[in-house]
């Protein structure tokens, strides 16, 4: 798909935003709805702003996401409007008013002040503001970020749009790029952070707009979960490298995870294990999927993987009762996907707010919905040897169950950790990661 295949999908994607909006509003008791950007608080004790990020509520309706302080009204039955911020600043380069096809679809307002803005939305009745504190100063607390009305555009939100998909794809492609740039400088013997810069250089983006910190992780680095450091200088022995890192495309997130050995032996071996269980993890995004369901099964899957491996000695369904399989993976199997890398309403039962429980003992999980079609998710097993969670293992019950020479062995790896994003269809999921590797190949 083109560019301009692309940019004639969201018009149909601006379309339904509205008439979720408007159903919201109704329900919410509003009868407009405005929306700030955002603005980029200021460093304590400096005159330095932290990079911008764009409040994720603003730029499901337009893909701007660079320039703050921008406003955002819609009323039903009414164009959208976008009031976009144009300071007279000498300081700075003033944004530029977009001129893409999108633009057809909204009245676009050149602003250079924001405080003439309410002028905008007077007379449009009770009117709800979604934003940052301060922006809506003086307007009624109850009308600043309305709890009910936001919970309902949040549930919304995990079903995409084909606009939506799109971006989402893009983005896949450019962290696929990415990836396979940072794996070479791996293999060329280079540092974390050369691996990390190569990664950024294919990506054609700055670290600021990633949409999240790049993990880049070698040898026992791999044990941290969110690892953030990028060593300088590479370790004289090169063993794994874990690398999980995303895109941005039109606002719209990847949050891809690859992990590799650097020669044969049991940890090559788990590795490939890994992928085989992740992908079969991945077959199970279905529509009318419970997702707690996929995060059980991946406890069994990978419980199943560790007694083949050999770092347990029971199979996937007794060390998941046992506790056992948690010393390995303890986190969830994923999470929602889009505007954001840990998309909002992943544990909604429904529009209004109500939890969808997380099963017992498995505080992590951040998604607990009914899978629907067009939600995305991500399927992100790992296998960690982390040493605070051997040690609790081996005082208690269960040190029994796992062999510790293997951990031993494994320990000077860190851990294995495998994510795709993968859309749930009608039919057969949609893995847009396996096929961005495979178009960039």
């Amino acid at each position: 798909m083109n560019e301009s295949d692309l940019d004639k999908l969201y018009k149909p994607h601006l379309q339904t935003l509205m008439g979720r909006a408007e159903r919201s509003l109704a329900a919410s008791h509003f009868d407009a709805l405005v929306i700030h950007a955002g603005s980029p608080p200021t460093l304590f004790l400096d005159d330095q702003d932290y990079p911008f990020k764009v409040n994720p509520q603003f730029k499901t309706w337009v893909p701007i996401v660079d320039n703050p302080r921008c406003i955002l009204v819609f009323a039903p039955g009414a164009r959208l409007k976008v009031l976009f911020h144009q300071p007279n600043d000498y300081w700075h380069k003033a944004a530029r008013l977009p001129q893409a096809p999108w633009t057809a679809e909204v009245d676009l307002i050149a602003m250079d002040d924001p405080s003439k803005a309410s002028a905008h939305w007077a007379g449009l009745g009770r009117t709800a503001y979604i934003g940052p504190d301060g922006f809506a100063a003086g307007t009624d607390p109850a009308c600043i970020n309305p709890p009910e009305l936001l919970s309902r555009l949040h549930f919304d939100r995990a079903v995409k749009t084909a606009y939506e998909l799109e971006c989402m794809r893009r983005a896949s492609e450019l962290g696929a790029r990415g990836h396979r740039a940072a794996l070479a400088a791996f293999r060329r013997g280079g540092s974390e952070y050369e691996a990390h810069m190569r990664y950024l250089e294919a990506c054609a983006q700055r670290e600021e707009e990633m949409p999240y910190n790049n993990i880049v992780a070698y040898n026992e680095n791999s044990a941290v979960l969110h690892y953030q450091h990028l060593e300088r200088t590479a370790p004289p022995s090169l063993r794994s490298f874990l690398i999980d890192a995303g895109a941005q495309y039109r606002g719209y997130a990847s949050d891809i995870t690859r992990t590799y050995a650097a020669f044969p032996g049991r940890f090559a071996d788990l590795v490939q294990a890994m992928d085989s269980a992740q992908q079969a993890l991945c077959g199970e995004i279905v529509a009318g999927r419970d997702y707690r369901e996929v995060h059980l099964s991946a406890h069994r899957r990978l419980g199943e993987v560790m007694h083949e491996i050999g770092l347990t000695k029971i199979p996937g369904q007794t060390a998941l009762e046992l506790g056992v399989t948690s010393v390995f993976f303890p986190h969830g199997i994923g999470h929602l996907l889009g505007l954001q890398v840990h998309d909002v309403g992943g544990v909604m039962g429904d529009a209004q707010g109500h939890e969808r429980q997380r099963p017992e003992g498995h505080p992590y999980l951040r998604l607990t919905r009914m899978l629907e079609p067009g939600v995305v998710v991500t399927v992100e097993p790992g296998i960690y040897l982390i040493d605070s969670l051997l040690a609790a293992a081996h005082a208690d019950s269960r040190r029994a169950h796992i062999d510790w020479a293997v951990v031993e062995e494994l320990k000077p790896f860190g851990g294995v950790r495998i994510e795709d994003n993968v859309v749930a269809t009608a039919s057969e999921p949609e893995n847009m990661t396996r096929d961005a590797f495979a178009r960039a190949a």
